[in-house]
């Protein structure tokens, strides 16, 4: 017997066999090791090659691409609507099916879908088979983040928009006869959206509300040198020239009370509670307790000259005083002695402001030979930062709707400034007072505020933005209906 050689039999056809298969080309498939393409046995579309989006223009009658609006949305709403579900599409594609080239094409769509226009491909295949090689990374994503670095380029980026901040008052009151002494404090808001204004022996209230002025008190041959609201505005204190402190009713204009304990005039006031502190001439503190008989619970010694600036932190544990003799102490309810005591500043400390968003964070500003803004943090003692306003520093308030400081200043400005802390940048600058801008107050909404100067106005400013929706109640809005120049008396 003779033998077939080898593959003989494989070149033999067998009467029963199947004719052998044509030999197709079938999708491609990149590989992984480099450019070369590889085809399957099967006619199925690649997702990465194939773009619906694009593919629905070349059916007939195809209808807009944009999306209708169904929701009551504006244009620019449906805009931002439409671009947010194309970017997230764009992302989808391209981390889970590796869709470099999605990108571009869906930016493609979103450049037309303005018009209701959607350009047809160069090629009118509607799926496509064979695909070029990703030079996509298969890395796993950065671990700065859960999208690959790829698809984070992908994301809009977001601007910063610019908040517009009118740079002349909407309103400006005569106020004659306001002191032009940095010592004193004469101009307080509430909480009932009153403005309290201490002209010479009287005290005028303004409701921004109705415009409507009140003759709250006149103490004769007493001057007033301090006014500060309660927290619920229900009752105003009053520091006089001879040292005294009178607890007035506003509801009835009728005095509640008089109390005693200092030597000299009383130049700053601050509430915490039931609890009133005044600031004298005599360099000293009482702290009273207004439920009770006694005039006063406690006096804090501590300061060489006159106690000029007075603030409660939000939550009532700690007491900021700032004095003539430079220094700024930090006191607790109980304490006979400050707790920490700052003696950065070179001229008087009389603009202070707690931070309403940060626990133990303070500013204090100095006088004529300091200029600096000083930031501190009460908890670790410590200093944090400073900046050379080039003026005196007559007052200072935190915004309670965003991180900002409002400064007012004297010469050579007589300046309003608007800082965004930490950085310090300035937002705005505002003038027109003639003369340093002593007082100052924030409108129980949080959105303006009041400056008053030794040129004898209050000016209204409209700075910071709305914390909540705008009501009815409490929101200084109204005053818009009051614009223009009237009298505080």
């Amino acid at each position: 017997a003779t033998r077939d050689p080898p593959g003989a039999a494989g070149r033999m056809a067998s009467p029963t066999s199947t004719p052998p298969r044509a030999r197709t080309h079938s999708p491609a498939i990149p590989t992984k090791g480099g450019d070369s393409v590889e085809y399957s046995d099967r006619f199925i579309p690649s997702r990465r090659g194939t773009n619906l989006q694009e593919g629905f223009a070349l059916l007939p009658d195809s209808p807009p691409t944009a999306r209708a609006n169904v929701n009551g949305e504006t244009s620019a709403e449906t805009a931002l609507r439409d671009d947010n579900l194309d970017t997230y599409n764009v992302l989808l594609r391209s981390e889970l099916l590796g869709d470099e080239a999605a990108a571009p094409s869906v930016y493609r769509c979103q450049e037309h879908l303005s018009t209701g226009l959607l350009s047809p491909p160069s090629n009118n295949n509607l799926f496509r088979y064979r695909v070029s090689p990703s030079p996509r990374d298969s890395s796993l994503p950065s671990s700065t983040g859960a999208l690959a670095a790829e698809s984070r380029r992908l994301l809009p980026v977001s601007k910063r928009v610019t908040r517009k901040i009118p740079s002349v008052p909407y309103k400006v009151l005569d106020a004659p006869a306001l002191q032009d002494d940095f010592y004193l404090n004469l101009v307080d808001w509430s909480s009932s959206n009153l403005l309290a204004v201490g002209l010479s022996s009287c005290v005028y209230l303004w409701s921004a509300f109705t415009s409507k002025v009140t003759k709250l008190c006149d103490l004769g041959p007493e001057t007033v040198t301090s006014v500060s609201w309660t927290q619920r505005g229900s009752h105003l204190a009053v520091g006089t020239s001879l040292g005294e402190v009178q607890i007035w009713d506003v509801a009835k204009c009728s005095l509640t009370r008089t109390m005693t304990g200092h030597q000299n005039r009383v130049g700053t006031l601050a509430w915490s509670g039931h609890t009133l502190s005044s600031g004298s001439r005599d360099r000293s503190i009482c702290m009273r307790d207004v439920r009770s008989p006694t005039q006063f619970t406690s006096q804090l010694i501590g300061h060489k000259q006159e106690v000029c600036g007075l603030r409660w932190s939000f939550d009532g544990m700690q007491l900021a005083s700032g004095g003539n003799d430079n220094k700024l102490f930090i006191w607790t309810p109980r304490a006979s002695a400050p707790l920490v005591r700052f003696n950065d500043h070179t001229a008087a400390v009389k603009a202070l402001a707690w931070s309403p968003h940060q626990n133990g964070l303070i500013a204090s500003g100095g006088g004529t030979a300091d200029r600096c803004i000083r930031f501190w943090n009460t908890q670790t003692s410590s200093a944090l930062s400073s900046v050379d306003t080039g003026s005196q520093v007559c007052n200072l308030v935190w915004s309670s709707s965003v991180n900002e400081v409002v400064s007012t200043h004297g010469y050579s400005q007589n300046q309003v400034v608007v800082w965004r802390y930490p950085s310090m940048s300035k937002v705005a600058t505002l003038t027109g007072h003639s003369t340093r801008v002593l007082y100052l107050a924030l409108s129980p909404d949080g959105q303006t505020i009041v400056t008053g100067a030794g040129d004898e106005t209050l000016r209204f400013w409209n700075v910071f933005p709305s914390a909540k929706p705008r009501g009815h109640s409490g929101n200084c809005s109204s005053m818009m209906d009051f614009q223009g120049r009237t009298a505080i008396r």
